[in-house]
């Protein structure tokens, strides 16, 4: 499946975020946006990567570590955006 753009790929997955988001909030961690799911992903684990599926994302979003995002956050509370990242690299993120 093709995205003509990162807007769309976001909304495509926005049902994963907002499901990962419910889970951390059951767990406690009720300040992860799904905006910071998105960017931490984004960010690291997708920016090294080329020519992901939709499975292979969604899997990064319910697969990723409660601590970790939870560490990202709150280490970066007063340096991120805290909105979509929906800047274009190199990568493509549309597969």
């Amino acid at each position: 499946m093709e995205f003509n753009n990162l807007s769309e790929l976001y909304s495509r997955i926005k049902p994963a975020l907002t499901s990962k988001k419910s889970d951390l909030k059951r767990v406690g961690i009720d300040y992860v946006k799904e905006e910071d799911i998105w960017n931490y992903l984004k960010e690291t684990k997708w920016a090294r990567t080329s020519n992901l599926s939709l499975a292979d994302m969604v899997s990064d979003i319910f697969g990723l570590d409660d601590f970790t995002i939870e560490k990202y956050v709150r280490g970066n509370m007063n340096n991120i955006k805290r909105e979509v990242n929906l800047v274009e690299v190199g990568n493509d993120l549309s597969e």
